[in-house]
């Protein structure tokens, strides 16, 4: 039976969003908008997951989280946040939390895997370790399967037919591997496309967002603790990496990984060894390892964030995927692609200006924002036809002023997604302060360091580099 998911957002559309995609999954979910509607849901009614957004006026997630296990304790509660802080994961977590989702959130890539994994496989799927892990791909017909792994289209341009030709001689082995690529490029799809094809296809595949964690959690996370180890560690646990003995570990973002946790990384890559946080007992692993991350690990290895002997150890075998800029010749199978997917069964089309604004605009968020770009034209087209006024915002200026950002980001929100306004206000600042990113940062009231990091999440760095002269702190 499909798990029945409550998802609370005050932000109307995304929660109607997220409900319309998990439900042409197989799932059973309901968007809500009010605190207030959520709990009489949950008391009216069983819910197998509730997803709820952190900041809403009048309660607060951490508040909601609170009550939904005062009414349901079984329930598994996932946060959404644009704000995550150290604290407040530290704080979920402390309440029952499951896990917390950073925003913009992919249904397809953050949340179905997340729910797979909590409610035990796919609705649609009776085998949970088919859920978990693609099938194996028959060696006569790998070469042809491969460009159509994961997103159901073949690739026409040379560099990614080259990628998947370099990652299939890799999957026989058991070298590490990094994906290297902006933001929303599918590495996610290229690691699973690598496991499926290798010899431990048939062993446990598991996956982490490094970047989704504080470091004593994600070290929890990785290597396991013993009861007592830390102020909530109430039992013994098993990491990841003993989990996936025999298989394969996808470590997502693992530049975010602290130069602390490093170390242990890198022992477990070297020797095979690893302890569990509170233990002295060293325990050995077999794991194939494959990294993906968007960040410049060399510049890191220059300013000392990251160690180079882990870098060499990971870069076995380096997959370098291409921006969507880079391969326009794919992008007419993805839009058809995606618009069959989401407009199940209709027969929906685009009109000449639409496609033109598809294929003119820069794409920065890559294969992701294309696929939300089409989800976000489905829902709010009328009738079967869809026009430019159909289109994310961002596409529309791209369209109308051969600009990306809008001249008022105030004016961009109406029914731009979050990551939209957040592409926008980003811009908006680096433009008001010619590019110094210090400045810029002050006026959105963040750190340097994460405006750094948004950039990089969004595909936006190279771009910003290349317009404005001046990037240095005052």
């Amino acid at each position: 039976m499909a798990g029945r998911i409550l998802i609370l957002d005050d932000e109307v559309k995304m929660a109607a969003l997220l409900a319309r995609s998990l439900e042409r999954s197989g799932y059973e979910a309901k968007a809500v908008s009010e605190p207030s509607q959520a709990l009489a849901e949950l008391k009216a009614s069983r819910f197998d997951v509730l997803l709820t957004d952190l900041r809403m006026p009048g309660m607060d997630g951490l508040e909601i989280l609170l009550r939904a296990k005062q009414i349901d304790p079984g329930i598994e509660v996932i946060l959404m946040t644009a704000y995550a802080s150290v604290e407040t994961t530290r704080e979920a977590m402390k309440r029952g939390a499951v896990d917390y989702l950073e925003k913009p959130i992919s249904a397809e890539e953050d949340l179905k895997p997340l729910l797979e994994r909590l409610l035990g496989g796919s609705p649609d799927r009776e085998d949970k370790q088919a859920a978990t892990r693609p099938s194996p791909v028959p060696a006569r017909d790998a070469a042809a399967a491969a460009m159509q792994h994961g997103l159901g289209i073949e690739c026409a341009s040379p560099a990614m037919q080259a990628v998947y030709r370099k990652a299939l001689k890799v999957a026989k082995s058991s070298a590490s591997v990094l994906l290297r690529g902006e933001s929303g490029t599918g590495k996610e799809v290229m690691a699973d496309l690598v496991q499926s094809n290798s010899p431990r296809a048939d062993k446990p595949y598991l996956k982490i967002n490094c970047g989704a964690l504080p470091e004593n959690l994600l070290e929890s996370e990785l290597f396991g603790h013993v009861k007592g180890s830390f102020t909530g560690a109430t039992a013994d646990r098993e990491g990841l990496f003993s989990a996936a003995d025999g298989g394969t570990l996808l470590l997502d973002e693992v530049g975010e990984v602290t130069p602390a946790l490093q170390v242990k990384l890198l022992r477990v890559l070297q020797q095979g060894e690893l302890q569990r946080v509170g233990e002295s007992v060293t325990r050995r692993v077999d794991v194939r390892v494959i990294a993906a991350t968007n960040r410049p690990l060399e510049k890191m290895i220059e300013s000392g964030e990251f160690r180079q002997d882990l870098y060499y150890r990971l870069n076995v075998v380096p997959l370098e995927l291409p921006p969507l800029r880079q391969r326009r010749e794919d992008l007419q199978a993805l839009i058809n692609h995606f618009l069959h997917r989401f407009a199940a069964g209709a027969a929906m089309r685009f009109t000449p200006a639409a496609l033109e604004a598809i294929n003119n605009y820069a794409w920065p968020g890559n294969i992701r924002e294309l696929e939300n770009a089409i989800e976000h034209a489905v829902v709010l087209a009328d009738g079967t036809t869809i026009d430019v006024a159909d289109l994310p915002v961002a596409v529309q200026d791209y369209a109308a002023n051969g600009i990306r950002v809008a001249a008022n980001p105030a004016a961009a929100v109406g029914d731009a997604s979050l990551e939209e306004i957040e592409i926008n206000c980003l811009m908006q600042a680096l433009e008001k302060t010619g590019g110094n990113r210090t400045r810029a940062a002050r006026i959105l009231n963040i750190t340097r360091r994460t405006l750094g990091y948004r950039l990089r999440k969004y595909g936006l760095e190279e771009e910003v580099n290349r317009r404005f002269s001046t990037h240095d702190e005052d």
